[in-house]
């Protein structure tokens, strides 16, 4: 089978849809609203759907590896953000250099873990 895919868009939950509708928007992501309760996020090449459900189980097991070209920027940037002030629950956590790469990761209010990280590239 050859995978000819244009792009994978994950589907996340929301504790509380309005607030991490604004902590997307916030963090830099468009939103296109498909439903009262359903909308599209996205950034460039990347997307994701986030809907109005709330499962603990899940939610606690949610998380979204982003490969970004420069892990240290992109960390300072969001921290630049300040939205663990601003959003309740949120945690930056900073770089951790790997033995495969680097990343910092991001909780989001209802507790999706968001990587962001770039590979070693041993040439």
């Amino acid at each position: 089978m050859q995978h000819k895919a244009i792009s994978i868009r994950p589907f996340i939950g929301a504790k509380n849809f309005q607030i991490s509708r604004n902590f997307y928007q916030d963090l830099g992501f468009q939103e296109v609203v498909l439903g009262t309760n359903f909308s599209y996020f996205h950034t460039d090449k990347i997307g994701f759907y986030l809907q109005d459900a709330y499962v603990k189980d899940w939610i606690d097991n949610s998380m979204v590896f982003v490969e970004v070209d420069d892990t240290n920027r992109y960390y300072n940037e969001i921290l630049a953000l300040d939205l663990q002030k601003k959003y309740e629950g949120v945690r930056l956590i900073p770089v951790k250099e790997l033995s495969w790469g680097k990343e910092c990761f991001l909780h989001d209010p209802s507790g999706i873990l968001w990587h962001f990280g770039e590979f070693s590239h041993n040439d």
